[in-house]
């Protein structure tokens, strides 16, 4: 018999995807314990994990608020990627210099050639940045 906190996953999982006939949560034991396993359609992974994961930590907070509500232990949710494939990024990290072994940039002259290469330095650092999961 399905808890209050697999009908509240589903139901929200079922809102944001384009394919909710995809959509399967199941409830796995092993050796750590007990979790929620949800499996869905490839196109629709983007839209249940949001970005930087934002919309599956919330989902998941969401879980353990209905979980503490009536007293049951947490229930960790795990989604499964359809492919099979890690979720982290499969292309090698790029090399970036190390920002902390330089002294301040702003105590060292910049020579006028080196504007627009120290420019489009901060830029890329400032994008990475942007993306680093907190």
């Amino acid at each position: 018999m399905a808890d209050l906190r697999e009908d509240f996953v589903s139901y929200v999982v079922k809102a944001l995807v384009s394919n909710p006939d995809a959509v399967r949560l199941e409830r796995v034991r092993d050796d750590k314990g007990e979790y929620l396993e949800l499996h869905l359609d490839s196109a629709d992974m983007g839209k249940v994990i949001g970005k930087a994961g934002a919309t599956a930590k919330s989902i998941r907070t969401l879980l353990r608020g209905v979980g503490a509500k009536d007293g049951l232990a947490p229930l960790p949710l795990k989604i499964v990627d359809p492919e099979g494939a890690p979720h982290e990024r499969s292309e090698a990290p790029q090399e970036t210099p190390a920002v902390d072994a330089e002294p301040a940039e702003e105590s060292q002259p910049v020579v006028e050639g080196e504007t627009a290469a120290r420019h489009a330095q901060t830029k890329r650092e400032a994008e990475e940045l942007a993306d680093l999961e907190l």
